[in-house]
C-alpha cells in the first residue's frame, strides 16, 4: 500500500440506481430525518462503483483480476518491508505479519459484506465504493449513530486522500534516494533535496495528464519496471544469507510501532477490492472461498512476509528503509536495477494523484462554484498540489520513517478501524442483538487499529523530530 499502488487502470462507467429512487428506498426502507436523507441523497451515482480507486476498463476474468489484485498492492512498499523486520525481530515479525495480513482480509471481507448489504437494500447495479459504503450503512443504522452520517464519509474520503499523497510524497524520497545512490558512485555528489527538484519538473508534467486512458500505459511500464525490480532485489538478498542466530528474535516495545506503520503501509490495499469486484465478469469470483480475493490476498501476505524475512536475514541491522539501497553500490546490474525500480516509480506517480485530485476537485469546484476557467484552474491546482507533496518530501527525506507515519495515521484507519465499525451499526440494526463472540471479535480489530494509529503515529513522529535536531 499501494492502492493503491502501480495497478491503477480505468474506471468502468455503468448505469447505477438514480439519486432520486435511492431517496425514496430510504423513506420506504427506514426512516430517517429529512437533513439525513438530504445528505445521502446527494451521493454522486458514479460513487456507487468508481471507488475512488480505479477500476478496469473492462470486464475481467479470474487471472486478469488476480493481475490487478497484485499490481494495485504490491508496490514501493514492499520493499520496506526488511526495514519493518528490523524494528520487529525476525521471529516476531514472522509472526506478526502472517497475522496482520490475515486481520486486514478479514477486514476487507467485512467492507465487501456491508457493502453487498447496502446493494442489495438499495438495488444498485454494483456494490458502493468504499466511502459510500461507510456513509449508507451509518444512515441506516441505529438513529444514536446516523448523525455521524456526513462525519464518516467524509473521514474516509479524508483518509483516502491523505493515504495517497502520502505514497506521493513516499515516491519523492523513493526516487531521490535511489537516483543519489547510484550517481554518487560516479563522483557526482548532490543533495538527496537536489535530486527531488531535479524530478519534480517531469512529475508535474505527468500529473497534467487529466483524462484517465492516457495514463493507463504509464501503468503497463511501471508494472514491468516494478516486477523486474522486486525478483532482481529479492535475488540479490537470497546471495550469501547467514544463520538465524545472528538476527534478533524480538524487538523492544519502542519499535514496534514503527513496524506496524510500515507493515499496515503495505497492506491496506481496502480501497481497491470493490472496484475490483465490480469490475468482474462474474462478481462471485472475486468473493468466493477459492476466489481472486482470498487467494491473491494471501499471496500478497506471503510476498511481504518474505520479502521482510528475507531482507532482514541478508542485511541485518544495515538494512535500509528500502531494500534497493542496500543492493551493490558498484556493480552495473544493481544499478540498473535500482534506475528501473525509479523509473516504475515515477510513473506510478499520476497514478497515484489521480485518486485524491478526483476526490477534491469536484468538491472544491462545487464549494467555490467555479464556473470560468475550470481547465485551468483544474491544471493549477494539480500543479500545487505536487508541491504540497514535493514539500513534505523535502522535510521528511527519511523514506522508513515517512512509511511508517502514512501506515500508522492513514492506513491503520482505513485497513482496521472502518471496516469492523460499520460491520457492528449494520448487525445491531438487523439482529438487535448480535453475538458476544461478533461483538468481540470486531472490538478487538478496532483495538489494535486504534492502537496502531496511536502509538505508531507517536512514534513515527518522534522520530522525525529528532532527526530535525540531528
Amino acid at each position: 500500500m499501494d492502492s493503491r499502488q502501480n495497478g491503477i487502470t480505468e474506471k468502468v462507467e455503468t448505469p447505477t440506481t438514480p439519486q432520486h429512487e435511492e431517496h425514496a428506498l430510504l423513506n420506504k426502507e427506514k426512516p430517517v430525518d429529512q437533513n439525513l436523507e438530504k445528505k445521502v441523497s446527494k451521493v454522486p451515482e458514479d460513487d456507487v462503483e468508481h471507488g475512488h480507486g480505479i477500476a478496469p476498463d473492462h470486464s475481467t476474468n479470474y487471472m486478469e483480476t488476480m493481475m490487478h489484485l497484485f499490481k494495485g498492492n504490491i508496490g514501493s512498499g514492499v520493499f520496506a518491508m526488511g526495514d519493518a523486520f528490523k524494528n520487529a525481530g525476525i521471529l516476531t515479525g514472522l509472526l506478526t505479519t502472517v497475522i496482520l495480513g490475515f486481520i486486514c482480509l478479514h477486514s476487507q471481507r467485512l467492507l465487501m459484506k456491508c457493502s453487498r448489504k447496502m446493494q442489495e437494500k438499495f438495488g444498485f447495479e454494483k456494490t458502493p465504493d468504499y466511502a459510500h459504503t461507510v456513509e449508507l450503512c451509518f444512515a441506516n443504522g441505529h438513529p444514536r449513530v446516523q448523525k455521524y452520517t456526513n462525519m464518516m464519509r467524509n473521514s474516509v474520503d479524508v483518509f483516502i486522500i491523505l493515504t495517497q499523497l502520502g505514497f506521493c510524497c513516499i515516491y519523492f524520497v523513493f526516487i531521490s534516494s535511489n537516483l543519489k545512490q547510484v550517481i554518487d558512485g560516479y563522483g557526482f555528489v548532490i543533495s538527496k533535496q537536489l535530486y527531488m527538484v531535479i524530478i519534480l519538473g517531469p512529475i508535474i508534467l505527468t500529473c497534467l495528464i487529466r483524462n484517465l486512458k492516457y495514463l493507463v500505459p504509464f501503468s503497463t511500464i511501471a508494472t514491468f519496471c516494478m516486477a523486474t525490480g522486486i525478483m532482481m532485489t529479492a535475488w540479490y538478498a537470497c546471495q550469501d544469507l547467514p544463520s538465524l542466530s545472528e538476527r534478533k528474535n524480538f524487538s523492544t516495545l519502542s519499535q514496534l510501532p514503527i513496524y506496524f506503520g510500515t507493515a499496515i503501509f503495505c497492506f491496506e490495499g481496502i480501497a481497491l477490492v470493490l472496484p475490483l469486484q465490480n469490475a468482474m465478469k462474474d462478481p462471485r469470483d472475486f468473493t468466493k472461498p477459492l476466489g481472486v480475493h482470498i487467494v491473491g490476498t494471501i499471496l500478497i501476505i506471503a510476498i511481504f512476509t518474505g520479502f521482510g524475512f528475507i531482507g532482514y536475514l541478508s542485511y541485518g541491522e544495515n538494512v535500509a528503509g528500502s531494500m534497493t539501497l542496500n543492493l551493490p553500490e558498484d556493480e552495473i546490474l544493481s544499478q540498473v536495477v535500482k534506475l528501473t525500480i525509479s523509473f516504475g516509480v515515477l510513473l506510478g506517480y499520476a497514478l497515484q494523484f489521480y485518486i485524491p485530485i478526483d476526490i477534491m476537485w469536484p468538491l472544491l469546484v462545487k464549494k467555490y462554484n467555479i464556473t470560468e476557467n475550470l481547465v485551468t484552474k483544474e491544471y493549477l491546482f494539480r500543479v500545487f498540489m505536487v508541491f504540497v507533496t514535493f514539500a513534505v518530501a523535502e522535510a521528511v527525506p527519511q523514506i522508513a520513517l515517512l512509511i511508517s507515519f502514512i501506515g500508522a495515521f492513514c492506513s491503520s484507519a482505513l485497513a482496521l478501524i472502518f471496516p469492523p465499525l460499520i460491520d457492528l451499526v449494520l448487525e445491531f440494526v438487523n439482529k438487535k442483538s448480535p453475538s458476544k463472540l461478533m461483538i468481540i471479535k470486531n472490538l478487538f480489530i478496532v483495538f489494535v487499529g486504534f492502537v496502531g494509529f496511536v502509538t505508531g503515529t507517536y512514534e513515527s513522529l518522534t522520530s522525525i523530530i529528532k532527526t530535525f535536531f540531528e
